[in-house]
This record gives structure tokens, C-alpha cells and sequence, in this order.
């Protein structure tokens, strides 16, 4: 998924319980798979990022000659202001773009 593009909120927002509860029957089943989302969610962001940095790598041994570089720093604040990875994971849960499943309820079948 591109995180770039998403619609997701920049900042929190209060939400209605229920609406958690309607899609799994139990809160903290939602809770717990929006936290699994989100921690996906982040590792892919900063992979990506690390990836992105890892050009701009400076391997001198002096500290006298790291700098700054502009590029860096631009790249740097972009993903700085990308909505954070609870909320994109929050708002793909509520517009059914998560796919989950209980492999507890699947062996009882």
C-alpha cells in the first residue's frame, strides 16, 4: 500500500467503540489486530526510509566531516508528516481493507 496517498487523519481523532466492535464481536480483538496492522505498517515505513537514507550514508571516520545534507533532511520531514501507523491502521480497519481471521474458530470447524 502506498502510505503516501493515504487518507488516513494527521492527528487523533475520538472514536465510538462500537464501531471496533461491530466488525470481530469482541473490542480488544479489534484493538489487538489494528495493533498487529500497525506495527506492520511501521516496519514497511521504515524500511523504506532506512532504504531511502542509506544513500546518504557517510561512513568517514571523523565527525568534522558529516554534514548535512538538504535531500536528507527533506526526506527526512516527509515521512516525519505521514499520519502515524496506528492511525492509517485504524482507518484501513474501519473501511474493511484488513483482511483477518481467527485461527482458533477455524480449527473448531
Amino acid at each position: 500500500m502506498d502510505y503516501k496517498k493515504t487518507n488516513a487523519s494527521e492527528t487523533t481523532i475520538t472514536r465510538d467503540f462500537s464501531d471496533f466492535e461491530v466488525k470481530t464481536g469482541n473490542l480488544y480483538e479489534s484493538l489487538a489486530i489494528i495493533s498487529k496492522r500497525s506495527k506492520q505498517i511501521q516496519k514497511e515505513i521504515k524500511e523504506e526510509l532506512d532504504k531511502k537514507l542509506k544513500e546518504f550514508a557517510s561512513y568517514a571516520d571523523n565527525l568534522e566531516e558529516i554534514f548535512e545534507n538538504r535531500e536528507q533532511i527533506e526526506i527526512s520531514k516527509f515521512y516525519e508528516k505521514l499520519p502515524k501507523p496506528v492511525l492509517i491502521a485504524t482507518k484501513e480497519f474501519l473501511d474493511d481493507e484488513i483482511y483477518f481471521r481467527n485461527p482458533e474458530e477455524n480449527n473448531e470447524a
